[in-house]
């Protein structure tokens, strides 16, 4: 991953080294945007035990702060977010407006946070940010608005290869 940061131009480079705040899509970021039902409808989902260890360590060395911003409402985004110890906001069919309100409670500039995500619905966010990224395995109009566009893809280690780039930029990577 260290070859990956050193390879980034230094724009780039400034951007994740400004991130406050990391603001993750779910479905399609932290998963890869499938979901398995169960023949009793219950759904479940996979996800990356990586991207985990990631925002784990990102928490833990840097000054960030992490969240998950949803459309979905559903009890196994809640069970991930509440295993990862991240609030999650859930239901958001205007997810522009809820990324607006925790930027302000944080009285954060939006050149501080970093957005995360897949699809269509994440465009004006991402575009809104500091830092917009868009998982490789996002739809393209998404990848088009995006500053950053991660070698991974979503539910694959994409928010691991975020972080991992958050802790070089801010020279914090406990293993560098």
């Amino acid at each position: 991953m260290k070859e990956l940061y050193d390879s980034l131009d230094e724009g780039l480079k400034s951007k994740f080294a400004n991130i406050k705040l990391l603001c993750l899509d779910f479905d399609g970021t932290l998963t890869d945007g499938c979901v398995y039902i169960s023949e009793d409808k219950l759904e479940s989902i996979k996800a990356d035990r990586t991207d985990g260890l990631g925002l784990e360590f990102v928490r833990k060395y840097t000054d960030i702060d992490v969240i998950i911003l949803s459309r979905e409402t559903n009890k196994v985004v809640a069970a991930r977010a509440s295993k990862l110890n991240i609030p999650c906001t859930q239901g958001l069919n205007d997810k522009i407006s809820n990324f607006m309100e925790e930027v302000k409670k944080r009285k954060l500039d939006v050149s501080e946070v970093c957005f995360v995500g897949d699809d269509l619905n994440d465009i004006e966010v991402i575009q809104k940010a500091g830092l917009g990224i868009a998982v490789g395995s996002g739809f393209e109009q998404v990848k088009k608005v995006a500053d950053y566009i991660t070698k991974r893809n979503g539910g694959n280690g994409a928010v691991r290869e975020v972080c991992e780039l958050i802790m070089y930029a801010k020279g914090k990577h406990p293993y560098p």
